[in-house]
């Protein structure tokens, strides 16, 4: 499982690196988009099962996945290019309707992620860490369910 993150993490910033150098393409975008947000869900499913108390709480290694998830929810948006909404892909062409709602989605998650990574740095129970995790995944759910297939 290391390995498939590493590898994927590897890919979003090797990604991230050539999509800024040059004129982007709607697949790299796709592709872009999808690893960044692959390795969040990972990263958040990982902390939700320590908050469902599915697996036992670990506060070091929460809080690295709090870091994780708060500066990859930077790298999220640029993946977003107008015209990349067809294909394999799961995004809404309603992303490119509505951009200035879900610009500011994106930035409610940004920000709720950074304040999970804070609280996370001195946590040391499941509890402390919980509610604001639950801000946290609200703001993921708020933007799927308008944006997202499936």
């Amino acid at each position: 499982m290391k390995k498939l993150l590493s590898v994927s993490l590897a890919g979003v910033l090797s990604l991230g690196i050539s999509m800024s150098a040059n004129a982007v393409s709607q697949e790299d975008a796709i592709e872009y988009r999808q690893a960044v947000m692959e390795v969040i869900a990972w990263n958040v499913g990982q902390m939700g099962a320590m908050v469902r108390g599915k697996i036992r709480f670990d506060a070091q290694a929460f809080a690295k996945r709090a870091g994780n998830v708060a500066f990859l929810s930077l790298l999220s948006l640029e993946g977003f290019i107008p015209g990349s909404y067809e294909g394999e892909t799961d995004a809404k062409p309603a992303i490119e309707i509505n951009w200035d709602h879900f610009n500011a989605k994106m930035a409610q998650f940004e920000e709720e992620s950074a304040k999970l990574a804070e609280v996370a740095k001195t946590a040391k129970t499941r509890r402390e860490v919980g509610l604001q995790f639950m801000k946290m995944a609200k703001t993921c759910k708020g933007c799927h369910r308008r944006y997202k297939r499936r």
